[in-house]
C-alpha cells in the first residue's frame, strides 16, 4: 500500500482554525494548539450568549416600557395587568420601541390601559 502524506490537510485544517481565531490578542491567533483551545471557548460562549442575549433584551424592554409608564404616573406591573385587561395585545418589544420612538402613541395606549382598569 502506497504512503499517505497528510500535510495539505493538516494544513487546510490548521488555515481553518487560524482563520477562525483572527482578532484573538497574542498566540491565541497566531498559535494553532493555543488558537484552538479559545475557538472552542469562544464558541461556547457564542452558544452560551445567543440564550443571553434573549434576556438581555427582553430586561432592556422592561425597563424602557417602565421608565415611559412611570411618566404618565403607574407603574410597570400595574401597566401590563390593565394591558391585559384592556384586551390590549402587544409585546414587550413593541412596547418598548413606541415608547422610545413615539412617546405621544405611548401615552394614548397608557390612557387606553387605564381606562380598563377604572
Amino acid at each position: 500500500m502506497a504512503r499517505v502524506k497528510r500535510g495539505v490537510t493538516t494544513h487546510a485544517r490548521h488555515k481553518k482554525v487560524l482563520d477562525a481565531s483572527k482578532g484573538f490578542v497574542g498566540r491565541s491567533s497566531t498559535n494553532y494548539r493555543i488558537a484552538l483551545e479559545r475557538l472552542e471557548k469562544s464558541l461556547q460562549y457564542a452558544y452560551r450568549d445567543r440564550k443571553v442575549k434573549k434576556r438581555d433584551f427582553r430586561s432592556l424592554w422592561i425597563q424602557r416600557i417602565n421608565a415611559a409608564v412611570r411618566e404618565h404616573g403607574m407603574t410597570y406591573s400595574k401597566f401590563i395587568a390593565a394591558l391585559k385587561a384592556s384586551g390590549i395585545e402587544m409585546d414587550r418589544k413593541v412596547l418598548a420601541a413606541i415608547a422610545y420612538d413615539d412617546p405621544a402613541s405611548f401615552g394614548e395606549i397608557v390612557k387606553k390601559a387605564q381606562a380598563a382598569l377604572a
